[in-house]
């Protein structure tokens, strides 16, 4: 009888492998396969087409928000893994990546703005690879709301709206510059005590 109920308490002790396909990692998969879709629709007639810019925004909204759900999805479900860890922050920059290059190629976000957060977003995952034996590291606070002001700054260069915003999309822009350099900071900082 003791064997018994020690069997069973051993085997729920015991965590449940999870496997790497599952929903997240699968919507988390999904938003770097819509990139080349969006990547599409944002140069399409030389991005001057009111109708593909607002196909490219839903593209990046739907994107985005698989971004939102496949975090909350993983931890509620119990189902975080190290490839779906590892995949995230590479797919958030594959999306935010194609669009800045895109916008400034299309001279709508200036060419200096693109190079500082894909420099640091290219560092970024470059550190992670780096300590990655001592564990990966996790998107910090800081980090998700660099995302989410990048996001909404993008969001509105890829609308075609008037000029009379664009003053507020530049102070936007901004924030997310200033918001992009401070945690790249943070994270190189997180990653150097890791390699110690």
């Amino acid at each position: 009888m003791t064997v018994n109920g020690e069997s069973q308490r051993d085997e729920a002790l015991t965590p449940t492998p999870v496997g790497v396909v599952n929903l997240a990692n699968s919507l988390t998969v999904l938003r770097i396969i819509i990139v080349p879709f969006f990547v599409y629709a944002l140069f399409h007639e030389h991005g001057t087409s009111n109708f593909w810019r607002y196909v490219a925004t839903a593209l990046f909204l739907l994107a985005s928000y698989t971004d939102r759900i496949d975090g909350q999805l993983a931890r509620n479900r119990n189902t975080i893994t190290e490839i779906g860890t590892l995949l995230d922050p590479i797919a958030d920059k594959a999306l935010i990546g194609s669009a800045l290059v895109g916008l400034s190629y299309l001279h709508q976000v200036s060419w200096w703005i693109t190079i500082i957060i894909l420099v640091r977003e290219i560092g970024v995952t470059l550190l992670r690879f780096l300590v990655i034996r001592k564990g990966v590291i996790p998107a910090s606070r800081g980090g998700k709301a660099k995302t989410t002001v990048q996001g909404f700054a993008i969001f509105f260069y890829l609308l075609p709206l008037p000029m009379a915003l664009d003053i507020p999309k530049a102070l936007l822009m901004m924030v997310a510059v200033v918001l992009t350099v401070i945690t790249g900071f943070d994270y190189l900082k997180n990653a150097m005590r890791r390699a110690a």
